[in-house]
């Protein structure tokens, strides 16, 4: 069935949340011009200036990740409720210092860094709750609107941010900003977001961290998703550095120019939402990627090759096009690789891997334009992106089939155990298997190591024994008989499910399993 790149607006929470997402990243977009010319106004120094931008990103690159442990482990309405009302404090404390004529540079940063909090605690739980809003066959196409959200806001929200600060100074753009974030809480408060099933309760925030970093680094597709989003960010980032650069340099643009380069890369952005679902029912995924990896490094070249305006104006329709084409691509893989117990926390490590990759190749391709020129600060990396971007195709290829990682319970009842932090835990699995089906139960309990260490699992091992050709002899730790108990009830999907009876086909008797705990010394009297 051919889905509508416009489909997920039919919904209606997923509608009334993008809508008022649209205004907030205008207004998002417009403060920042707004605090940047307040800070030129308090006479802040050079190293000021700079900071503005550091507050608005640090913050969340620090707390991503935990913020995302947390977007699972807690309510995620309540979580992104919190942190819009901490962005909406932030940018109302900006509008009454800026307008009583009481802001600092300092208090300036501090609002600024307060704002960041709120975004970092924002991020993971939006793009997790993404498959709640929308059917499964949707996602690419709500990952679209979402890019299409973001670039469009971008392009609007600095003129629009320009000319609240001539017709009513900096405080314009705060008082705007603040308006935004109250149109977001309001939509939030109205969605009736089913209850999470949590039989075991809420996990404490450290466990959650670990549990995420552990599935990241147990799930090959998910980081292979990672790996190809930092190769494209980190070469493709240099375009939104150095534009400024181009549109003052090359070009001889002033503000308005710059604008309308702006203004075309979010056109293009656009025009992409309606393109790429096409491209996808006639391409591969990773077709798809590498055709739009490879035009977007030829416009960004073009972007200095030529003196133009009329060219630069159509290299940025189709970077426009092109990186929402990428980035919606990857977004939209990530987020079906992912259950929805951890589904906020792994995809902290995307957005931690997009904004540093992007501030990362911000720096190194700022650091080679000045070391050379602007001509090699944009081809350099457009050549390593193209030539990056073919051998991912072959060596980290994306799949186009999504895994089935619903909810699903099929652990046997384990033992009853009173005291459910004790551990570690070993659990062994005896697996009887016959001689000619030796070679692929190894390779099918591989995909079962995997998921053993995905739900909980600190150590997994496969022996044979050496007594008893036939038996192979499964052990693996979990921390907590706690921790042990969520991979019965909580973590368990229907690709592991399958997995598993892979291995229990070729296996000639059902396992047998013993759970042991750690043996804690008798303490002396």
């Amino acid at each position: 069935m051919t889905v509508s790149a416009w489909a997920p607006l039919r919904r209606s929470a997923f509608r009334a949340l993008w809508l008022a997402q649209f205004a907030s990243n205008i207004g998002t977009w417009a403060q920042t011009v707004g605090a940047q010319w307040l800070m030129g106004d308090l006479g802040g120094t050079a190293l000021q200036v700079a900071l503005v931008q550091t507050a608005t990103a640090l913050p969340v690159f620090l707390l991503v990740v935990p913020s995302g442990a947390l977007g699972d482990i807690l309510d995620r309405r309540h979580v992104l409720m919190s942190g819009q009302a901490l962005m909406l404090a932030g940018a109302a404390g900006l509008m009454l210092l800026a307008g009583t004529d009481k802001a600092t540079p300092l208090s300036l940063l501090g609002l600024l860094a307060l704002m960041a909090v709120g975004q970092a605690l924002s991020m993971p739980s939006f793009q997790a709750i993404q498959p709640e809003l929308v059917s499964r066959e949707e996602i690419a196409q709500a990952a679209l609107l979402n890019g299409v959200n973001m670039n469009v806001g971008r392009a609007i929200g600095p003129a629009l941010g320009g000319l609240l600060i001539a017709l009513a100074g900096p405080e314009a753009t705060f008082a705007f900003n603040t308006v935004s974030f109250l149109g977001v809480l309001v939509v939030l408060a109205r969605w009736k977001r089913p209850s999470d099933h949590r039989p075991l309760g809420t996990e404490h925030i450290t466990t959650a961290v670990r549990s995420g970093a552990r599935y990241v680094g147990s799930s090959p597709l998910f980081r292979r998703v990672l790996a190809r989003l930092l190769l494209f960010i980190v070469f493709g980032s240099g375009l939104w550095a150095l534009l400024p650069a181009i549109a003052r340099g090359p070009l001889g643009l002033d503000a308005s120019g710059y604008g309308v380069l702006l203004g075309s890369v979010g056109t293009g952005a656009i025009g992409g939402a309606f393109v790429v679902p096409k491209l996808l029912r006639r391409m591969s995924k990773n077709r798809l990627v590498l055709l739009a990896t490879w035009l977007y490094a030829a416009a960004t070249s073009a972007a200095v090759l030529t003196g133009s305006f009329a060219v630069v104006i159509g290299a940025m329709l189709l970077t426009g096009a092109c990186w929402i084409a990428t980035l919606s691509t990857f977004n939209a893989s990530a987020q079906v690789l992912l259950p929805s117990w951890t589904r906020a926390r792994a995809l902290a490590y995307y957005q931690l891997i997009l904004m540093g990759g992007q501030a990362l190749g911000a720096v190194v391709w700022g650091a080679l334009a000045d070391a050379y020129d602007l001509h090699a600060a944009m081809i350099v990396p457009a050549v390593a992106m193209a030539v990056g971007a073919l051998a991912a195709t072959k060596w980290l290829p994306l799949i186009d089939r999504p895994l089935d990682v619903t909810p699903a319970t099929y652990w046997e009842e384990p033992p009853e155990l009173d005291d459910t932090n004790a551990g570690p835990v070993l659990v062994t699995v005896e697996w009887p298997v016959a001689e000619e089906n030796e070679d692929a139960f190894i390779d099918a309990m591989q995909r079962v190591g995997r998921a053993r260490r995905r739900t909980g699992a600190t150590m997994w091992g496969l022996f044979r024994d050496t007594e008893k050709p036939e038996t192979f002899l499964e052990t693996f730790t979990v921390a907590t008989w706690q921790e042990h108990l969520r991979q019965h009830l909580e973590r368990g999907t229907v690709v592991d499910q399958q997995n598993q009876d892979v291995a229990r086909g070729l296996a000639k008797e059902p396992p047998l399993v013993r759970h042991l705990v750690f043996a804690e010394p008798t303490k002396p009297e």
